[in-house]
């Protein structure tokens, strides 16, 4: 929310500069809080002005534009045609694939692009976007279909330039340029949970009990890998008060519903006791919940412990972690 107040007190032309240099998910969170704000009070403005003046004379301009300062310093000093090369080698791996490009669409029309293709080829796509992307795409394939493209994604060894070719071939000009590129390291078990972590419910089910069929110690290795919201128990104290600061009420309160008496404890002795009573109060109150709305909202949660883990602020335990499990 402070972000959205930023953006709407800055003005148009500034919040558009600052928009262009954002993800296509920072950019629908955005919109979407932008939207809904309402009944701002001056102080509110005036804090969040405040704190992002404190932050931003916390920062200096070293990394900004390095890519561009990168390719200058060394085209001058090696020369185009040596310098070229290394270039590519150091900066792969970023944005140079141009897949980029998918993250801007919606899975219908990703899955309707792709859905004719080898498995393999939807495979090697589907590893380049994100996990929760990526397993909402699967959500619109056909079960055969689908089973069979985790499958080819969990035991995928990174991507080769002509399987970078096969996908500008059927990406067209969103590819374009990918001869220079080398080997990714995308794809592996790794991949493969994360976007099972995403599926959830009867689909995740049914995409494991196929890769058990194919492959037993394979599934096994999947799901030593997979985060699930039962494995919030195994999360320290800390990172269990980080998350709940970004955690809407009404969200904790469904996605708690059904889940065993340990994680909910361990969830009521980090709050407040006030709020612990609270939230006691609210779960009895809430009455039967459809599962299908409680797994939306632990798969939102989840998406929290991502970003937060990524940030490096809490560690993802679980049974890949045992060092964690308490």
């Amino acid at each position: 929310m402070r972000s959205a107040i930023l953006l709407m007190s800055i003005g148009e032309e500034e919040a558009v500069e600052v928009f262009k240099h954002l993800g296509p998910k920072e950019v629908q969170k955005l919109g979407q809080v932008m939207a809904k704000l309402n009944g701002v009070s001056r102080n509110q403005v005036a804090g969040v002005l405040r704190e992002f003046r404190e932050q931003a004379g916390q920062q200096t301009t070293i990394g900004a534009a390095a890519d561009q300062y990168l390719r200058s310093v060394l085209t001058r000093a090696l020369g185009n045609e040596k310098a070229g090369p290394l270039i590519d080698r150091i900066l792969q791996g970023q944005d140079v694939s141009g897949i980029e490009s998918l993250k801007w669409m919606d899975a219908d029309s990703i899955a309707e692009l792709i859905k004719n293709e080898h498995p393999q080829i939807i495979a090697t796509i589907l590893v380049h976007l994100d996990a929760d992307q990526a397993a909402e795409v699967l959500g619109k394939f056909v079960e055969r279909l689908r089973n069979d493209v985790m499958l080819r994604i969990a035991t995928l060894e990174g991507v080769q330039p002509s399987a970078l070719r096969d996908l500008n071939d059927v990406l067209m000009q969103l590819l374009a340029g990918t001869d220079k590129l080398k080997k990714t390291s995308k794809g592996g078990v790794e991949a493969a949970a994360d976007i099972l972590n995403y599926l959830g419910g009867t689909v995740e089910a049914s995409v494991t009990a196929h890769i058990r069929e194919t492959d037993s110690d394979l599934a096994q290795k999947i799901q030593d890998k997979m985060f699930v919201f039962d494995n919030l128990i195994d999360l320290d104290d800390r990172s269990i008060q980080l998350l709940l600061r970004e955690i809407q009420s009404d969200t904790l309160i469904v996605a708690l519903k059904g889940t065993s008496e340990g994680l909910r404890e361990k969830i009521f002795k980090n709050m407040s006791q006030r709020a612990a009573e609270m939230l006691r109060d609210d779960l009895d109150a809430k009455g039967p919940v459809r599962l299908s709305e409680v797994e939306i909202e632990q798969r939102e949660i989840l998406r929290i412990v991502r970003r937060l883990a990524e940030e490096g602020q809490i560690v993802m335990g679980g049974k890949g972690d045992e060092g964690l499990v308490e």
